[in-house]
């Protein structure tokens, strides 16, 4: 298991639901097809689920 997460944003959070767009930003992904690295903890995980429709996830 990798201990760091890379996360992009591939779909456009506008339409989204406010709390699913306030997620994307807490990730810090501002713009489209940006990516970071994230720790691989269960609270990350969370956020991940909940907005995965918007998102594309590799193991770093």
């Amino acid at each position: 298991m990798a201990d760091t997460l890379k996360v992009t944003l591939v779909k456009s959070p506008i339409g989204a639901i406010p709390k699913h767009r306030k997620t994307v930003a807490a990730l810090g992904l501002t713009k489209m097809h940006k990516t970071v690295e994230l720790p691989n903890n269960d609270a990350t995980k969370g956020m991940i689920a909940q907005v995965g429709y918007l998102l594309k996830v590799e193991e770093a």
